[in-house]
């Protein structure tokens, strides 16, 4: 019988009889790793430790080092809390509880009752309880399934038994939770696992918010009770995440278009769809001024194409067969047409309108285009999941010999944009999906084609298994804001699929006609969810250039009202977005107010300053920065506009009068 192949954390490997399981693996390699053992890896999946070793395998030990340890340790403590909330509420039932990526949630039906943050204390002091028995996580077969659901219905579980019939057929397994020290059975949850050997690795844990969930998130079931969470291996851990979440709070891009008036999503108008109010259109056009001048400067051609099409072009795509449910459809004169969830059948008739030369290619063609896509109404999130949005799209067409260089160029394309907003951003690349078109072959030169591409520009990167979109793998580009998030914005998409299925072609240099590479590709991802990233990246504090007031100007009293006029006037004329506050308030009260709209510069004005020909000049980050002559200021404001976020202004040196 063939050994078994140890991989250990320290990197180095060791080698085992056959017929061992995770937990004998663990104890054969020494006290002070069996006791840090969490899981086992096999071929990159992740299994319990009691979990049995084919023979000849390779198996590497995760402790709590690692991050895919993270994943079984939230998915334990998910039990946890259901086991804690039930033993608070007997009558509450227990639906569905993932690890996510901030933590883990589970959703809760709870009869005659609403949870309130005083009973999230509760519970959590009942996890406490059950965390220190140090309870055993103990896996077991569903050996007969119809006795389990019965027993399931018996007890009012009618979530689980649903789960269990659907995965009947699946080798169904429960996880119970064992006292170590009676050995008896204390609860037990439908799950296919990884665990936890034992409650006593959960160190660190907090119970974060209460929401409301429908039950496998369709809005014709139930209305459950979700509890959000999150844990970690160490108590830093947990208090690193709080810091930053409370911070992320602060900067909800929801909260702050309230205070600053960015946008609103009115019922009349219907969920999803967003009301850009003038201060935050101030910054969507600043994006798209960018973004043109860009794209004109990077060789690009910008087209406009319609809103809707006849259902055919989406039959030809292939978005009828694969995407269908996030479409929205109408009928005009007896013809179905869909409301266009993407722009590429758009740019893919606009290339094949004549026949090209290979001298032609590469053609890129750009279009700032709204689309539309169903998403339910559990899953909406101010700007960052919404039914209506732009795209920043475009679609290039070139030859197979063009393919790596392309790329690169898109590359550099959004790291050039990514710096200009103080971004960095690390890179995934998403493969082959479950539903897919085109043949394998197609997909691995695919795939093959963006590997090259990235390695040539020195990219490096994870590989997301299964993630690409159904006619092409593609890149995808993770921003880091300033306080560490990610967000998934730009993306490359690399498509061998639609040309074929369009039948488009380029005349060769040889006289025959060749199918074109296509590629996909957005900077921002989409104007929508890119503003609202820019929100809480800059905490609503936008730079001198995007900022939808660059300049306030405040008359300490009325008789200065004229001369703010006349800067504001001034302003205007050289294209600086100025106002003047000119109410009946005192000056304190103006600056706080400004300060809180979160305007880069206030211009107090004063009969000091009349007299000198100064303005006094304060800076919302810095504070005051003293007196310059006006025209000092407005060279140095239009100067710090143009160089897209470079402060100029500073503390300047005594002015004489």
């Amino acid at each position: 019988m063939s050994a078994i192949q140890v991989q250990l954390p320290d990197g180095s490997k060791k080698e085992l009889p056959a017929g061992a399981t995770g937990r004998t693996l663990a104890e054969s390699i020494g006290p002070r790793l069996a006791k840090e053992a969490v899981a086992i890896q096999l071929d990159g999946e992740t299994f319990d430790l009691a979990t049995p070793l084919p023979n000849g395998s390779t198996v590497r030990i995760l402790t709590s080092k690692d991050p895919e340890a993270l994943e079984v340790l939230r998915h334990s403590s998910a039990h946890i809390l259901a086991q804690a909330v039930q033993s608070v509420f007997p009558n509450a039932k227990i639906a569905n509880g993932p690890a996510i990526e901030t933590g883990f949630y589970y959703d809760f039906e709870i009869p005659d009752h609403k949870l309130t943050p005083e009973d999230l204390e509760k519970i959590e002091a009942e996890m406490q309880r059950i965390i220190s028995e140090n309870q055993v996580f103990e896996r077991r077969n569903v050996q007969d399934v119809e006795a389990q659901l019965q027993d399931f219905m018996a007890r009012g579980e009618k979530y689980k038994a649903h789960n269990l019939d659907k995965y009947r057929n699946d080798n169904p397994t429960l996880y119970f939770c064992v006292d170590p020290q009676s050995g008896q059975d204390v609860w037990n949850d439908f799950c296919r696992g990884p665990h936890l050997p034992n409650t006593s690795f959960i160190k660190a844990f907090k119970l974060l918010s209460l929401a409301g969930a429908y039950w496998h998130g369709d809005e014709n079931n139930e209305m459950l009770q979700r509890v959000y969470a999150t844990s970690f291996f160490d108590k830093k851990d947990l208090e690193a995440f709080l810091h930053q979440r409370a911070e992320a709070e602060k900067r909800d891009h929801r909260k702050l278009s309230k205070q600053l008036e960015l946008f609103s999503i009115e019922d009349e108008v219907g969920p999803g769809l967003i009301l850009w109010h003038p201060n935050l259109a101030i910054v969507r056009e600043e994006l798209e001024n960018y973004w043109r001048k860009e794209h004109h400067k990077r060789g690009y051609d910008l087209v406009y194409c319609p809103h809707l099409a006849k259902r055919d072009l989406w039959d030809i795509s292939g978005h009828t067969q694969f995407y269908m449910e996030n479409m929205f459809t109408l009928t005009v004169e007896d013809q179905e047409y869909i409301l266009k969830p993407m722009n590429c059948p758009f740019h893919v008739l606009i290339f094949k309108s004549q026949l090209r030369s290979y001298r032609d290619l590469p053609i890129r063609i750009g279009e700032l285009g709204t689309v539309y896509r169903y998403e339910k109404s559990g899953v909406m999130h101010g700007l960052s999941r919404v039914r209506g949005f732009t795209q920043d799209d475009a679609h290039l067409f070139c030859r197979p010999d063009q393919l790596t260089d392309e790329i690169k160029n898109i590359i550099r394309f959004i790291d050039d944009t990514l710096k200009l907003f103080g971004m960095t951003f690390t890179v995934e690349l998403s493969t082959r999906p479950e539903k897919y078109v085109g043949s394998l072959e197609i997909w691995e030169r695919a795939e093959n084609g963006l590997r090259e591409a990235m390695e040539s520009y020195g990219l490096t990167y994870d590989v997301n298994e299964g993630d690409g979109a159904f006619y092409g793998p593609k890149i995808d580009f993770q921003l880091q804001d300033a306080i560490g998030r990610t967000w998934q914005c730009a993306t490359v998409q690399l498509d061998f699929n639609l040309p074929e299925r369009f039948g488009l072609k380029y005349q060769a240099s040889d006289g025959s006609h060749q199918v074109p590479v296509m590629l996909h590709r957005v900077i921002f991802g989409s104007l929508e969810r890119f503003a609202g990233t820019l929100i809480e990246h800059f905490a609503g504090a936008f730079p001198t250039w995007l900022s939808p007031v660059q300049a306030m100007i405040l008359p300490i009293s009325d008789r200065h009202v004229e001369q703010a006029k006349t800067y504001e006037r001034e302003l205007l004329d050289i294209g600086v977005r100025v106002k003047v506050d000119d109410r009946n308030e005192g000056i304190g009260h103006k600056i706080r107010d400004a300060q809180l709209a979160k305007h880069p510069y206030m211009v107090i004005l004063g009969d000091k300053e009349i007299e000198n020909q100064t303005v006094s000049v304060r800076s919302r980050n810095r504070g005051d920065l003293g007196a310059l002559s006006f025209d000092e200021f407005k060279n140095k404001l239009l100067l710090e506009i143009h160089s897209h976020g470079q402060q100029i202004i500073e503390v300047p040196q005594t002015i004489q009068a």
